[in-house]
């Protein structure tokens, strides 16, 4: 009886000291096997913002070998990639990638993750096949059997791994535009005008049922009133002219402001399909103006007169169908306050007659009076002017003039006494 627990207690014994030994797993060789390829769109249009979505994948694989008692299992697999990190660049393809490089972690095999790079197409790009770099960093365990000297320790040896992976992208034939000129000889200030593009197809994509889209390019001062034109078909090299009406705001300034143009065209798969925008500069002219050139003009005290005031329009479009607005004050009058002046073109001068009084008690000086233009602009819209002065100088009564009226005004006298006199004298004879 005392026999056999003895030999249950060796037994026992042995179980405990062989158990850790049978949970020790030790890997011979492998190593992380990476790949990678595209997933979703791999085909983008000159001018594209893209997203391109990259799969990674480890399939490595290794032997498993079962180690004796006193030998530790590592913390790390060999076939894992440890701290990864995925970079993606052009390569010299017409794309620029504004994401940076990404860290993924640890990929373990079997494993797969991905990483999303934003890019845009370049509007220059032509047709063809890139290909892109992606670059992938990592780290593996490798030789950690040969490295526990003890069976309470070990030793980690990790090799760095850099791998490039070269991933395909098509451009794809689109219709790409070129604006080549814009014309717009009559857009000014606050006013409406015209806008005159000349547009090329310089892609590789003949678009049928096409129409051409101006747009406002964020807060421009340059508004348009129109924005489409059809053209129908747009084949390749194609050039075409496109007429539109735009609105410039009132707060703009004499300069060159961006409207964006686009084509939506019906391409060879007969989808409707819209190009990448081009953005071109519209010149601006300063509000028209108008200034008076002529010197004062001169009314005498207590007078009635017609004077001349001369307008120049120093803009740079033609103001049609003019007329002036002259407002009197005190101590000057007027009943003719309006003067037609017809078509003013750019430093044009044109003349105006008021008929204009002085009181009798003005004071001598110049007085400013203020003067407007309305005219119509080139899209027939009534336009005026800012307010603006012309001079007009009062002048005293020459001392002759009232020498003159004591002259007339004893003369008078004389005569009526005169006359007076010969009535006295005739009834007195009658008598």
């Amino acid at each position: 009886m005392k026999y056999h627990f003895t030999l249950a207690l060796l037994i026992l014994a042995a179980v405990f000291c062989i158990t850790p030994a049978l949970g020790a797993d030790k890997y011979l060789g492998g190593a992380p096997e990476i790949s990678a390829y595209l997933s979703g769109v791999n085909e983008f249009s000159p001018g594209q913002d893209a997203t391109i979505t990259v799969v990674i994948q480890n399939s490595g694989t290794s032997a498993v070998v079962f180690t004796n008692q006193g030998t530790l299992t590592p913390a790390d697999v060999p076939t894992t990639a440890k701290l990864v990190t995925v970079g993606l660049s052009s390569g010299g393809a017409p794309i620029n990638i504004t994401t940076d490089s990404q860290k993924l972690g640890d990929i373990p095999s079997p494993g797969i993750t991905t990483a999303s790079f934003s890019a845009k197409i370049t509007s220059d790009a032509t047709l063809g096949e890139y290909a892109l770099p992606l670059t992938i960093q990592y780290k593996y365990l490798s030789n950690s059997l040969a490295n526990q000297p003890t069976s309470e320790t070990l030793q980690y040896q990790y090799t760095p791994v850099s791998v490039t992976i070269p991933l395909t992208i098509k451009i794809k034939p689109v219709v790409q535009i070129e604006v080549l000129k814009a014309d717009a000889p009559d857009l000014v200030v606050g006013m409406e005008g015209y806008v005159n593009l000349t547009i090329k197809n310089i892609g590789y994509e003949d678009g049928t049922q096409a129409t051409v889209t101006i747009l406002r390019n964020g807060n421009s001062a340059v508004i348009p009133t129109d924005e489409n034109v059809f053209i129908g078909d747009f084949p390749r090299d194609g050039i075409v002219t496109c007429l539109y009406k735009v609105a410039v705001s009132g707060d703009a300034q004499q300069q060159t402001y961006p409207i964006d143009v686009e084509v939506t065209y019906t391409n060879a798969e007969g989808n409707i399909v819209t190009s990448a925008i081009d953005t071109v500069g519209v010149p601006v002219e300063n509000k028209l103006g108008f200034i008076v050139t002529s010197p004062p003009a001169v009314i005498t005290q207590g007078a009635n007169g017609v004077i001349s005031v001369e307008y120049q329009n120093t803009g740079t479009v033609t103001a049609y169908h003019a007329q002036a607005r002259l407002s009197a004050v005190d101590p000057l009058s007027s009943s003719d306050t309006l003067a037609y002046l017809g078509d003013i073109p750019p430093g044009g001068n044109v003349t105006a007659q008021y008929a204009i009084s002085a009181a009798s008690g003005a004071a001598p000086g110049t007085y400013a009076l203020d003067t407007e233009i309305r005219y119509r602009d080139a899209l027939d819209n009534s336009q005026i002017s800012d307010t603006f002065k012309a001079d007009v100088q009062v002048v005293p009564r020459p001392a002759t003039s009232a020498l003159v009226q004591l002259i007339a005004i004893v003369a008078v006298v004389a005569v009526i006494l005169g006359a007076a006199g010969y009535y006295v004298f005739v009834m007195r004879k009658k008598k």
